[in-house]
């Protein structure tokens, strides 16, 4: 979507728009502790209400490990799941740091992302110059809301202080920019760090 009001505050998911995230690690890891084959297991895993119950703070770590150990034949201990679980974390996306880093010269920075308190604890420690980027990192599990809902959507707004219309999001996920937009906020899907240059050149930041 090309902005067309003017741009007050920048806001920007994390997995996949500023750390490289790939679920396949994650399947490879815990099919070393499953009796189900690997496709089975990337079958089986979903964005379920156990799991969405767990990005909401409604399910802790230790609830939504056992539903795994069970959906997915997992014979291990709770650990050896948390293991897995973090794999997902692959790197920094680079070039999009670097575009938040010359952004926030000029307008603040904000981050809103849907993770859960095992993974939170995962990327503020092994990813502190990207914590370090933003006014506020807003996390699902402690709004106890997710995106794409519209609840979540307005409660960001209204602690970052500005009209929805003001706020230009950037997210991997369509449906997530679907629920920005009918939020009223100016969205823009992240496919490559590309998106995000051409968006804030658009808007007059770059």
């Amino acid at each position: 979507m090309v902005p067309h009001y003017p741009v007050q505050a920048l806001l920007f998911d994390l997995g996949g728009v500023l750390i490289d995230i790939d679920f396949e690690r994650v399947f490879r890891a815990w099919a070393v502790h499953s009796t189900l084959p690997i496709d089975e297991i990337r079958r089986r895993f979903a964005v379920d209400t156990a799991y969405q119950r767990h990005e909401r703070g409604e399910l802790d770590g230790a609830g939504y490990f056992a539903h795994l150990r069970r959906l997915l034949a997992l014979d291990c201990t709770e650990s050896a799941v948390e293991d897995g679980w973090n794999a997902v974390f692959v790197g920094e996306i680079a070039d999009t740091l670097n575009l938040v880093r010359l952004a926030r010269d000029t307008l603040p920075c904000f981050c809103f992302t849907n993770t859960n308190a095992v993974h939170q604890q995962t990327w503020s420690a092994g990813f502190p110059q990207v914590v370090a980027l933003f006014e506020e990192i807003f996390v699902s599990s402690e709004l106890g809301l997710r995106k794409p809902e519209r609840r979540a959507f307005d409660t960001v707004a209204a602690r970052i202080g500005v009209d929805p219309s003001a706020i230009l999001f950037f997210d991997d996920l369509a449906q997530n920019i679907e629920g920005a937009q009918a939020a009223g906020y100016q969205a823009v899907q992240v496919q490559s760090p590309q998106d995000v240059r051409a968006a804030l050149v658009r808007s007059g930041l770059l």
